[in-house]
């Protein structure tokens, strides 16, 4: 019988928080006065909370800058980040963020990596060693606790950083292109298994990618952000209930029609991101565009 995240009987775990992020025209700059380059500018969004919330635009425009400084990890040139009211000001257990490439310790096992957070906090009680033994099974690792990094596949890796966030508890979770440069069929199998813990527990997420179809499968809302310095372009609800199933998606009508209306938006910001502010280059990819069009 499969192991079900929800209740406060599971152990360790107590109630499931879900915070609420407010980015309030926020800006971040690099650099200093006239060399100062900003990354992003006057950017505004909400994440609801108990909502899956994708962000979704071209590579190098700012996602992963705004990821930061909502960890707390850099602050804002100017505008607020807050979580319930609580304005953003360095890091903290409370939000816990999956990186692009692992960050898992490579001279633990698996199980000091999920005991990472606790231990440090001094709180190796037997109820946490207890909720870490759950997280194990629940993420299908107990056969490789006592494995090393380099001994799991690129799949039991993501697996494990999922497990090491969840034993913190945190009210919300910032997801930073977690599956990137996984195999394709690894990749799907992870957004599916993501998806299921994320409906179990209906903690607050916040989820960077590139790839419009695991947007549409993972998202709730779907941010479109604009070329840098990046920005909200739209907001697009994806109205699609849960649970999913990808085959199920590439018939979905509501699926397609967010995923075409998302596609033309990003069309347009990358083609910018492409052009780097080269008119011609904008140009010639314009004018390729509406030949294809008209096809």
């Amino acid at each position: 019988m499969a192991t079900v995240l929800k209740t406060a009987s599971v152990p360790g775990l107590g109630k499931v928080q879900a915070g609420e992020i407010e980015v309030s025209s926020v800006s971040k700059s690099y650099g200093v006065q006239q060399f100062a380059k900003d990354v992003v500018k006057d950017c505004s969004f909400t994440v609801q909370r108990h909502k899956l919330t994708v962000m979704i635009g071209p590579s190098g425009c700012g996602k992963s800058t705004l990821i930061r400084l909502m960890a707390g990890f850099e602050r804002p040139t100017s505008g607020t980040i807050t979580i319930d009211g609580k304005q953003v000001v360095g890091p903290s257990h409370d939000r816990l963020v999956v990186f692009q490439e692992t960050a898992l310790f490579p001279w633990m096992t698996t199980y000091e990596n999920i005991m990472y957070g606790p231990k440090a906090r001094g709180e190796d009680t037997p109820k946490t060693r207890e909720f870490a033994e759950f997280l194990l099974d629940k993420v299908g690792l107990t056969q490789f606790r006592d494995k090393y990094p380099n001994q799991l596949s690129g799949g039991m890796q993501r697996r494990a950083e999922l497990a090491r966030a969840m034993i913190n508890n945190p009210s919300v979770m910032l997801l930073d292109e977690p599956f990137r440069g996984l195999d394709a069929m690894t990749k799907e199998l992870m957004w599916e298994y993501y998806a299921a813990l994320f409906e179990e527990t209906r903690r607050t997420n916040f989820f960077v990618t590139t790839d419009i179809d695991e947007a549409i499968f993972l998202a709730d809302r779907l941010l479109i952000m604009t070329n840098i310095p990046t920005r909200v372009r739209a907001v697009l609800e994806v109205n699609i209930p849960r649970p999913r199933k990808l085959k199920d998606l590439v018939e979905d009508d509501r699926a397609n029609d967010v995923k075409m209306e998302a596609l033309s938006l990003l069309h347009e910001e990358a083609m910018k991101s492409f052009a780097g502010g080269s008119k011609a280059a904008a140009d010639f990819v314009e004018a390729y565009s509406r030949r294809i069009a008209k096809r």
